[in-house]
């Protein structure tokens, strides 16, 4: 079993940057494609970034795009989404979760986080 714990969150006005960490335990997630989500009050939650296990290969959203990094360390069994030129829109809670496959999709994770708030504040 894996064990996610997401940290990093908080209240950044627009046009700042927030970097999430998410922490892995329990097994390590080194070949495991990980994954960042969102849920919006009132919407579905949604793919925000993926990374295969190696992180050769990533992948974002429209909405994202040119604005978020997503990045692992192996060694740390962490993955980071780095956020900027943040807008309000972008205010949600974040889900990290990891993927037995080991590269990345937007759906279909097998192990998720208990999410963290961002709020970007106009």
């Amino acid at each position: 079993q894996v064990q996610l714990v997401e940290s990093g969150g908080g209240l950044v006005q627009a046009g700042g940057s927030l970097r999430l960490s998410c922490a892995a335990s329990g097994r390590t997630v080194s070949r495991y494609a990980m994954g960042w989500f969102r849920q919006a009050p009132g919407k579905e939650r949604e793919f925000v970034a993926g990374i295969s296990w190696s992180g050769g290969n990533r992948g974002y959203a429209d909405s994202v795009k040119g604005r978020f990094t997503i990045s692992r360390d192996n060694g740390k069994n962490t993955v980071y989404l780095q956020m900027n030129s943040l807008r309000p829109e972008d205010t949600a809670v974040y889900y990290c979760a990891a993927d037995e496959s080991p590269y990345y999709r937007d759906y279909g994770y097998d192990y998720w986080g208990q999410g963290t708030k961002v709020t970007v504040a106009s």
